[in-house]
């Protein structure tokens, strides 16, 4: 709408402006005739009062002039008619001139004036342009919002009828009856016999070597100097697995036989047991599955004098599940011991045994 309003209003302003153009060009050639015309009518009145004196003076009788008594020239009644007639025109025609040349500033007075009035015009047309396409691209975007309010609230509608469609069917249907699987749970014990260690985290299940590894620790105690303290080392690795310990050692009196002497007591104090990689072991599918590597470390053990223990991590707890399944069927107990996340294994002179069902 507000482009044919603007093309309207200025095609009836180049109209008026094309109006008055013509007017002025018109303006111009009569100013321009009529001064031709005065040139040639003050031509003619020059002429003809040339000729009229000429015959005149043709028939005054002749004087015999001397050099004191100048000659002079009488003009007719006629020819001062004439010539007054062709003064009034000449007046006339100047009068013609000036009045159009007065138009003719007025007419550009006024040119300018309507030309700065439609500046003006165009000015305000611009601005109200603007403000309407504003006003108009805020309409559009409520007309968006509203349609996507309208659109989500069809699909909740929707949504809501599906679900009692669902509830008034179920409500009509019988329960199933749902078979739960589930393991025994006898009464814990501590184990006191054999002992394998297990790591589970991230899903692999890994063997952790501690029997090796503690007597790699024993011999690595004894070659150490004796001297009171605490000393710290590294062994291993054995199967992708380094245990850190730490030796105490300190002198007391100690009575054997009935006599008694300084001597200096070593212990054993924390060990860890960490992977030398995080993605250690192999996934529980996989073992299960394959049986091969599991199959190895419960080769020729009695299940009823061994114990597993699995240091499992929170990100393995369903994993853990489908491992006591799977060794609870072999007959092997149990034993789970949790572990935070970056927390290692650590076997303690201070700590207490596994728990197994």
């Amino acid at each position: 709408m507000s482009g044919r309003r603007r093309s309207t209003l200025e095609l009836g302003h180049d109209a008026f402006l094309d109006i008055v153009a013509n007017l002025v060009g018109i303006l111009i050639i009569l100013v321009v005739v009529l001064g031709t015309q005065t040139q040639r009518i003050t031509e003619l009145m020059r002429e003809n009062v040339e000729s009229e004196m000429q015959l005149a003076e043709d028939d005054l009788p002749q004087v015999d002039a001397t050099p004191d008594q100048p000659v002079e020239a009488v003009a007719s009644r006629a020819q001062l008619d004439q010539l007054g007639e062709m003064a009034m025109r000449a007046a006339s025609a100047q009068r013609d001139s000036m009045r159009i040349e007065a138009n003719l500033r007025r007419y550009n007075q006024q040119i300018e004036q309507l030309s700065e009035a439609r500046g003006r015009l165009l000015d305000l047309m611009s601005i109200a342009e603007a403000a309407w396409e504003e006003k108009k691209s805020e309409l559009d975007q409520s007309k968006v919002l509203a349609a996507k309010y309208q659109r989500e609230i069809r699909e909740v509608e929707s949504e809501i009828a599906t679900l009692a469609g669902t509830k008034e069917r179920l409500a009509n249907e019988e329960a199933p009856l749902v078979a739960v699987e589930h393991l025994p749970t006898p009464m814990a014990k501590t184990v006191f016999g054999d002992e394998i260690d297990f790591r589970l985290k991230g899903g692999r299940l890994s063997l952790v070597p501690v029997e090796p590894l503690m007597k790699e620790i024993k011999e690595d105690a004894q070659r150490m100097t004796p001297k009171p303290g605490k000393d710290a080392s590294t062994v291993g690795p054995i199967r992708d697995y380094i245990a850190n310990y730490v030796v105490e050692r300190e002198i007391g009196r100690i009575t054997q036989n009935g006599k008694t002497a300084m001597a200096m007591a070593t212990r054993l104090g924390a060990v860890a047991f960490e992977p030398l990689d995080e993605s250690v072991g192999q996934p529980v599918g996989q073992v299960l599955r394959d049986r091969s590597f599991l199959d190895i470390e419960l080769a020729g053990r009695d299940p009823h004098s061994t114990t597993i223990t699995v240091w499992v991590y929170p990100d393995s707890f369903g994993e853990l599940r489908q491992l006591k399944e799977h060794l609870y069927q072999r007959g092997f107990a149990t034993a789970a011991r949790p572990l935070l996340n970056g927390q290692a294994i650590i076997f303690s002179s201070s700590g207490t045994r596994s728990k197994a069902q």
